[in-house]
C-alpha cells in the first residue's frame, strides 16, 4: 500500500485480543496493533491498565488505506464485535478499561461515527441506547509484544477464552443478519416500519391516500396544532382547518410554508400538487384551489401523516410560541 495513502482508527472493544483478530486481513488493513489509550499515565503496562487505574483502555489501532476500505465500513466491523450498551466492560472483563469507545482523529472520524450510533439506535435493535463513548484520540501505546496476534500465538487459550467470555453468543444473537442496518436507506426504513402503523407508514412513506371519513383527524374541532407524525414538524393549526366536505383534514394554510414542500404530482392521469414536509420528506396530501377565503386553497392532508397536540399540551411538548396563534 501507498503510505501517503493510509489512515489511522482507534476503537475499544473490550479483550483487545478479540477486537484484533476481527480486523486482521480485511482487504484495505495493513495493520492491526493491541494497545491502550485514553489514559492519564505514560507508557502503561498491561497490569496497570487491566487495574482500572490508569483511565486507559485495551484498544486496537488500525491502519487503513480509505481508497479500499471506509472508515464507516470499520466502523461497521468494529461494532459487530461488541455489545455496544455495555457501560460498564464488555462481555465477562468488567470496568472502564474494557468499555467500548471510539477515539477520533479528526471531525470527519467523528462525525460517521456519531452518524454510526445514531442508525443503531433509530434500528430499535437494542432495548437500551448505544453506550459506546466518541472521544478525542491523544496518544497510543502499543501493548506487551506478547498480546500482539495473540489468537495466532496462542489459539488454543485464545479460543477458550473467547468461547468462555460470551462475545460469540452475542455477536450470533445480536448481530447476525443485522448489517443492513447500516445502510442508511435501509435502517431508516426498518425503524420507520417499527414506529408507524401500516397505514402511516404506506402514506407518509408510499404516497398513499387513507380512507375518507374513516380516518383519525377528518372532523376533529379541538384547538391545537398539527405536527408531522415522523419528525415532529409543526405543519397546520386548528385556527386554518375547515370541513371541506372530503372526509379528510382540510386547511387553508399551513402554519409555516417553511415546513412544507410542493411538487407537482402528474399520477393516476392527473395533474396536480403534492404536499410534503419538508424535514421529514413524509407524503401530506395534496393542495387545490378550492378552498375559503382568505387563501382560496384547500391544503387536503392524511390523518395518517400527523400527529394531534391540544392546545393545553402545547407549552409541555415544547410548541409554546404557537399558543399566540390559537387565542
Amino acid at each position: 500500500m501507498d503510505n501517503k495513502n493510509l489512515e489511522i482508527a482507534v476503537f475499544a472493544g473490550g479483550c483487545f485480543w478479540c477486537v484484533e483478530s476481527s480486523f486482521e486481513g480485511i482487504d484495505g488493513v495493513s495493520n492491526v496493533i493491541s494497545g491502550y489509550t485514553g489514559g492519564h499515565m505514560d507508557n502503561p503496562t498491561y497490569e496497570q491498565v487491566t487495574s482500572g487505574t490508569t483511565g486507559h483502555y485495551e484498544a486496537i489501532q488500525v491502519t487503513f488505506d480509505p481508497d479500499i476500505i471506509t472508515y464507516q465500513e470499520l466502523l461497521k466491523i468494529f461494532f459487530q464485535q461488541i455489545d455496544p450498551t455495555d457501560p460498564d466492560g464488555s462481555f465477562v472483563d468488567r470496568g472502564s478499561q474494557y468499555s467500548s469507545a471510539i477515539f477520533y482523529q479528526n471531525d470527519t472520524q467523528k462525525k460517521e461515527a456519531l452518524k454510526t450510533i445514531e442508525k443503531i439506535n433509530r434500528s430499535k435493535l437494542f432495548d437500551t441506547p448505544v453506550a459506546t463513548q466518541v472521544l478525542k484520540f491523544q496518544t497510543f501505546y502499543d501493548a506487551e509484544m506478547y498480546h500482539q496476534d495473540y489468537h495466532k500465538k496462542n489459539p488454543i487459550r485464545y479460543r477458550f477464552y473467547r468461547a468462555g467470555s460470551g462475545r460469540d453468543r452475542f455477536i450470533e444473537k445480536k448481530w447476525k443478519d443485522k448489517g443492513h442496518i447500516f445502510d442508511t436507506d435501509m435502517a431508516h426504513e426498518v425503524s420507520l416500519k417499527e414506529r408507524l402503523t401500516p397505514v402511516q407508514y404506506q402514506v407518509t412513506q408510499k404516497n398513499g391516500t387513507e380512507p375518507p371519513f374513516k380516518n383519525e383527524y377528518w372532523d376533529n374541532k379541538e384547538q391545537g396544532i398539527y405536527v408531522d407524525i415522523i419528525s415532529n414538524e409543526p405543519l397546520f393549526s386548528s385556527r386554518d382547518k375547515f370541513d371541506s366536505g372530503t372526509g379528510w383534514p382540510s386547511f387553508t394554510k399551513p402554519v409555516n410554508m417553511e415546513s412544507i414542500q410542493e411538487i407537482e404530482d402528474k399520477s393516476l392521469f392527473m395533474k396536480r400538487v403534492e404536499v410534503r414536509s419538508k424535514k421529514a420528506d413524509s407524503h401530506l396530501g395534496h393542495v387545490f384551489d378550492d378552498g375559503p377565503e382568505p387563501t382560496g386553497l384547500r391544503y387536503c392532508i392524511n390523518s395518517a401523516s400527523l400527529r394531534f397536540i391540544p392546545k393545553e399540551n402545547l407549552e409541555k411538548e415544547g410548541f409554546k410560541e404557537f399558543l399566540p396563534l390559537l387565542d
